[in-house]
């Protein structure tokens, strides 16, 4: 099973990055229940197993791309997000004093942050693209226009995901005239 969630995650985030559009140096946020991949109710059964098979599929990608990852973790730490320190140099993001642990921050979140090669936790971002795998709630680190992507995979284990992209927002009413090659 654990092979096929890698398999799943890895079609997945190669899916989103082409059809989103998000570009090397923007970050994609992850929010990832690891209980809902497993088949079990979000917060209720943590796999650290199905979290680094999520991790393994998407984060090579991800870094051969260029583009950072930012991992919400649950609720219990106010849903901050695990990135690299360089991501949040170039941001200008605030570091807080936390670390994921399994039962606060959750099993991809601290995958992640077991990973990374400077891992720090910040409160928010502002993605150019997401993945939430089992409903987690990510929408709240998207840049303000996002838009649903749906692709040709629609579940990561047992769990069910929601794609989503961003773009500018439109501005100026009728009379407006909009540039075709921004999406």
């Amino acid at each position: 099973m654990l092979s096929n969630i890698k398999m799943q995650a890895k079609k997945a985030i190669t899916e989103l990055i082409e059809i989103s559009g998000i570009k090397s140096g923007e970050i994609l946020v992850i929010g990832c229940s690891s209980s809902e991949i497993m088949g079990g109710d979000i917060g209720k059964a943590s796999s650290i197993d199905a979290a680094k098979a999520v991790f393994d599929g998407i984060y090579p990608i991800l870094k051969q791309k260029g583009i950072y990852l930012a991992a919400q973790c649950c609720e219990h730490l106010n849903r901050a997000l695990i990135l690299e320190q360089e991501a949040t140099e170039k941001f200008g993001y605030e570091i807080v004093n936390v670390c994921p642990q399994v039962k606060a921050g959750g099993s991809f979140a601290t995958t992640v942050w077991q990973n990374m090669a400077h891992p720090v936790a910040v409160e928010h971002v502002k993605a150019s693209a997401g993945l939430d795998i089992g409903n987690t709630l990510i929408g709240m680190h998207l840049k303000e226009v996002a838009v649903p992507i749906r692709l040709s995979i629609n579940k990561i284990g047992e769990a069910s995901v929601v794609f989503a992209r961003t773009r500018p927002k439109f501005i100026g009413g009728e009379r407006a005239c909009y540039q075709e090659n921004i999406k």
